[in-house]
């Protein structure tokens, strides 16, 4: 099943839904460490496997991190091709001094926020939607 890749039916459809929870993003040498179960995300980089986990496991598990987020889903199934959206809702989000992180997964972008933002950045991307259904 092939996502969208227009960029102004992407924005409209985005459909911003806000995941319950708190997650952290810590780093590791050795990710067998902790189960696969227990992980949102993972990346391998040079220094260390960046995982992404709900911080009531990483607090039980006693692992470190520094920022605390939201995760927000954009409910679109958006191709991987697709070209834009990324850029747009991140801009849209940084005028309104909010942070984001994202990481695209085959059939969703998924953003994660500064926790104290996440209604805020909910209401920015569902008004972005808005903006073009309305204008595009």
């Amino acid at each position: 099943m092939a996502g969208e890749k227009n960029l102004a039916e992407m924005i409209k459809g985005m459909t911003p839904k806000l995941n319950e929870g708190e997650y952290v993003f810590i780093t590791l040498t050795d990710a067998n460490q902790i189960s696969r179960a227990d992980t949102l995300c993972e990346f391998k980089e040079q220094e260390g496997t960046t995982v992404i986990i709900a911080k009531q496991k990483a607090d039980a598990l006693r692992l470190p991190y520094e920022y605390v987020a939201s995760w927000i889903t954009l409910e679109i199934h958006s191709s991987l091709e697709g070209v834009g959206l990324t850029a747009l809702f991140s801009s849209e989000l940084a005028k309104n001094n909010i942070s984001c992180n994202v990481v695209a997964a085959y059939y969703h972008d998924h953003i994660f926020v500064d926790h104290k933002d996440a209604q805020k950045a909910v209401t920015v991307l569902r008004q972005l939607s808005k903006n073009y259904s309305e204008n595009g």
